[in-house]
C-alpha cells in the first residue's frame, strides 16, 4: 500500500508519535525510576533503529535498495547520535542530537520520504525512527538540563560545520553508489522542503542557509546564564 502525504493515516501517525515522546518526557522529568526506563526506551529505540528498517525491508520480499541498506542518511546518522548521547552525554553529540533533531528531522516527519504506507513494517520503523531522534532532542534539555556551548554562536556553528562535511561526504558518495544519501543529488520523490528551494544544485545552498538560521534560533530557548556542569565537559 503506497504512503499518501498529509493523509489521514499520515496525521494520525504523527499524532500518536506525538504523544508517546510527550509521555516518555513526562515520565523523564519525575525522576527516579521512571526517568531510567524512558532514557533507556528512547537509547534503544535510535540505537536499534538501523537493524529493525533492515529487518522491515526484508520482510517485504524485495531486493533493498542501496538508499534503505546503507546507514547514511542524515537520519540513520542522527538516530545512532542521538542513542550514544543519551547514554554518554557527551557535548558534541548531545548538540548535533538537538539540532539535527529539531531542524531536520522534524521536517522528515512533516514530509516524509518514504514510499510504502500502513500496515507495512518499513511505515512503522520509519517514523519510530524519526520519533525517537526528535524524542531525544527534546529530552537532552528538558529532561537532562543539557544546553549548548557558549557563547550563543558556538553551537550552532559547530553543529553547522558537521553539517557541511556531511554534506560533501553524501556528493562524493551519491554518484559513486547511484544513491540520494542526504538528498544531496535529487529532491525526495515524495513533496518536501526542498521543492520550493530551487533546482539542483541551487537547492543544496538554501537547504545550507535554512540549516544555519533554524540552528540559530533553536538555540536561544536554551540561552542561560550558569550552563551546566556536562555543557563544560570536555570532547
Amino acid at each position: 500500500m503506497p504512503f499518501h502525504p498529509f493523509s489521514r493515516e499520515h496525521f494520525v501517525t504523527v499524532a500518536i508519535g506525538a504523544v508517546v515522546v510527550g509521555a516518555l518526557l513526562v515520565a523523564g522529568r519525575r525522576g527516579g525510576r521512571l526517568r531510567l526506563t524512558a532514557t533507556a526506551l528512547l537509547a534503544f529505540a535510535n540505537l536499534s533503529a538501523y537493524p529493525f528498517n533492515q529487518a522491515a525491508w526484508l520482510s517485504l520480499g524485495k531486493p533493498i535498495a542501496l538508499d534503505n541498506s546503507l546507514p547514511l542518511h542524515l537520519c540513520d546518522i542522527a538516530a545512532f547520535t542521538a542513542g550514544f548521547a543519551l547514554i554518554t552525554r557527551r557535548p558534541l553529540l548531545c548538540a548535533l542530537t538537538y539540532f539535527w533533531g529539531l531542524a531536520a528531522t522534524f521536517q522528515a516527519l512533516l514530509t516524509p520520504a518514504i514510499s510504502v504506507g500502513f500496515p507495512s513494517w518499513p511505515f512503522v520503523t520509519f517514523f519510530i525512527q524519526h520519533f525517537a531522534i526528535v524524542g531525544a532532542a527534546l529530552y537532552l534539555p528538558i529532561v537532562e538540563g543539557w544546553r549548548p556551548k557558549q557563547p550563543l554562536w558556538q553551537g550552532p556553528v559547530e553543529v553547522y560545520m558537521w553539517s557541511v562535511i556531511y554534506l560533501a561526504g553524501a556528493l562524493a558518495v551519491n554518484p559513486v553508489l547511484d544513491t540520494n544519501f542526504g538528498f544531496a543529488s535529487r529532491p525526495p520523490d515524495n513533496p518536501s522542503l526542498i521543492d520550493h528551494l530551487g533546482p539542483w544544485p541551487w537547492y543544496l545552498f538554501s537547504m545550507q542557509a535554512i540549516g544555519g538560521v533554524l540552528f540559530f534560533l533553536l538555540a536561544l530557548p536554551l540561552v542561560r546564564r550558569h550552563p551546566l556542569k556536562c555543557c563544560h565537559s570536555k570532547l
